[in-house]
């Protein structure tokens, strides 16, 4: 019978609210407490789910805790994580898990050294419509892929979130906050980049918050570029141009487009696990691809809406502590997270200097994950 692992949520806002819903799904996983600098917020969800309410100190010495998942806010997310790998627990971070390689490097020391897992979503790559784009690609039915696109643009963030200060300081942005779905999916279906470079700017120094909430009508101080323009070079060959942007009143681009030396695929948003995809073959014929049985792509949330969406956050965390029974890598694994950040800081650093970097990382394209694999993780 699988071990079951004691899970704590160090962080209580926004999106641990979908960790907590979703975790029992995973027969591996069981959430068992929940902290936050704010003894209010972690009581509130404490109460909302049925678990224990901590102070931060008290999660990192709760013995009944295999690992925590660390939801703080960006900037707090290498001391948090290194804080969770002292006190012997593995780590578990939501995006991006650290803000430069070095900081990578040092949590991977730390926890080499004491023999844990470290792990950082996204995890929407192993959904269906991602998992099953691999498979189209790995089958050659497209030829070798050689180019593509990617984008991710809006308005921002102040028009929807209640308090989006951070989402417009250093660490923040759209190529940190969204570039991980994206960059990550590409790692998923293409393997590491080589090389990159990039053009930045932002639109307004300043962003008025409209969105309901304390913070409406008040203005927030932009730090970091709003509007990334790149190019992707990865190992096997192929050249992708990656537009990120919260400047964007509108726009016609897929989110992910593919082109192979025998037809294309567009992929859904990545974003999400599930949603359409599409082929095309030489002659520019398009196919609407009939979705597998994955489990992790089957719509589980908004059911009375008209797009219903799948929604099987924790999959990434169920993968990585089953890996450490197992001895496999974690697909949702330090590696490559930590090549996703040097890609996206490097998108940064070359938009500011206009240089074309040279990647000092590398990782292992994540394994496929099968329908049974999928399966395998989840309660019956």
């Amino acid at each position: 019978m699988a071990k079951t692992y004691g899970v704590g949520i160090m962080g209580a806002g926004n999106i641990s609210a979908a960790y907590l819903r979703l975790a029992p799904l995973f027969k591996n996983l069981e959430v068992r407490a929940v902290a936050d600098i704010m003894p209010e917020a972690a009581q509130k969800r404490a109460d909302e789910f049925g678990v224990k309410a901590q102070t931060p100190e008290e999660l990192l010495k709760n013995s009944e805790l295999d690992v925590i998942v660390n939801l703080t806010v960006p900037a707090a997310h290498y001391g948090v994580s290194m804080d969770i790998i002292s006190a012997g627990k593995h780590s578990y971070s939501e995006k991006p898990f650290v803000l430069s390689v070095e900081e990578g490097l040092a949590l991977k020391k730390a926890a080499d050294d004491r023999g844990l897992k470290v792990g950082s979503a996204p995890d929407t790559f192993l959904g269906g419509a991602h998992q099953q784009a691999r498979e189209i690609i790995d089958s050659g039915k497209l030829g070798k892929i050689m180019s593509g696109t990617t984008h991710v643009m809006s308005r921002g963030m102040e028009h929807w979130h209640p308090n989006p200060d951070f989402f417009f300081q250093p660490g923040g942005g759209p190529i940190l906050d969204l570039g991980p779905y994206y960059i990550t999916d590409l790692v998923h279906l293409l393997g590491p980049v080589k090389r990159l470079s990039a053009f930045t700017n932002m639109a307004r120094a300043e962003r008025e918050v409209t969105a309901e909430g304390p913070y409406k009508g008040t203005f927030i101080k932009v730090g970091t570029p709003t509007t990334i323009h790149g190019v992707l070079e990865f190992h096997n060959g192929a050249i992708v141009t990656i537009g990120a942007s919260w400047d964007v009143a509108a726009h016609g681009h897929h989110n992910i487009e593919l082109y192979g030396t025998d037809g294309s695929i567009f992929v859904p948003d990545p974003n999400f696990f599930g949603g359409d995809l599409v082929t095309a073959s030489l002659d520019g014929t398009r196919t609407p691809v009939t979705p597998w049985d994955q489990p992790f792509g089957k719509p589980n949330q908004e059911l009375d809406k008209a797009i219903p969406r799948a929604n099987y956050r924790c999959a990434g965390l169920a993968d990585m502590m089953l890996s450490h029974e197992t001895g496999q890598t974690a697909r949702c694994g330090l590696d490559v997270a930590l090549h996703v950040v040097e890609v996206m800081t490097g998108l940064l650093k070359a938009g500011e200097t206009g240089q074309v970097l040279t990647l000092q990382t590398t990782c292992e394209r994540p394994r496929a994950l099968g329908i049974e694999e999928a399966r395998a993780l989840l309660k019956n």
